[in-house]
C-alpha cells in the first residue's frame, strides 16, 4: 500500500508542477542562479583585499630559462 501511496504523491505533484509552469509566470531557475552566481563573484572580486606581494616574489613561480 506504501509504494501505491508514493507513486499517487509522486504523479499529483508533477501534474501540479505541470500546471503551475503551464499556466502562471515562473523564473527560469537556472538563469537566475547564473545571475546569482555572477553577483556573488563581482561582490566578492569588490571585497577581496589587495595582493602586496613583491614582483620579485612570483620569479620562483616561474619556470626556468
Amino acid at each position: 500500500m506504501g509504494f501505491i501511496r508514493r507513486c499517487f504523491t509522486l504523479m499529483v505533484g508533477t501534474a501540479c508542477g505541470v500546471y503551475i509552469a503551464q499556466n502562471y509566470n515562473i523564473p527560469n531557475m537556472k538563469k537566475l542562479a547564473n545571475c546569482g552566481l555572477l553577483r556573488a563573484k563581482q561582490v566578492e572580486q569588490s571585497y577581496r583585499k589587495p595582493n602586496n606581494k613583491n614582483p620579485k616574489d612570483d620569479d620562483d613561480l616561474q619556470p626556468p630559462r
